[in-house]
């Protein structure tokens, strides 16, 4: 175990050497070509912090508005029928938008139904196996200036709900 952990702290450093090595050997200012990145990176940044702010205050508006308690008790019956607990209905729709929020969300679970139970374990094991799709979608897509996008919302979607399936059934096992 010690050579993992030992290895996992040496990797960064060493690829960066390697990065910077092997430029050097190349003849390419490395420093510059670093500089370039960066300002290219600060670009990117500026372009999508409005996606970014409209993602955040819309998350922010459902989360206090009181609509996820209302769309968890709208489809807790549906939920129930298919062996998904309702009370994590908020969680699966805020991941699409946002893990800082759903995070919260998350913790929430933890403090009122412990991170040992189903549902703290359901809650943990969805958060590893989705994604935000529409945060990535929207920023990846306009950092990127894509504008057809295809079948790239109903594929991550579905990985989605493959996601928050395989959670179920997976803490159902360790349960």
């Amino acid at each position: 175990m010690n050579l993992v952990i030992t290895f996992s702290s040496c990797i960064i450093p060493v690829i960066i050497l390697f990065i910077v090595i092997y430029g050097l050997k190349r003849n390419v200012d490395v420093y510059d070509e670093f500089i370039e990145g960066a300002k290219d990176g600060m670009k990117t940044v500026v372009a999508i912090v409005p996606t970014l702010i409209g993602l955040m205050v819309a998350v922010g508006i459902l989360r206090t508005s009181g609509f996820l308690d209302f769309l968890s008790k709208m489809l807790g019956e549906f939920t129930h029928y298919i062996g998904f607990p309702s009370e994590l209905v908020p969680l699966a729709v805020v991941r699409l938008f946002s893990s800082s929020a759903a995070t919260g969300l998350s913790l929430d679970i933890f403090k009122e139904y412990g991170t040992d139970s189903y549902l703290g374990l359901v809650a943990s094991i969805m958060m590893g196996c989705t994604e935000t799709v529409f945060y990535t979608m929207s920023v990846y897509f306009m950092a990127a200036k894509v504008k057809k996008t295809r079948w790239t919302l109903a594929g991550a979607l579905i990985a989605t709900l493959a996601g928050i399936a395989a959670s179920v059934v997976i803490a159902k096992a360790i349960i």
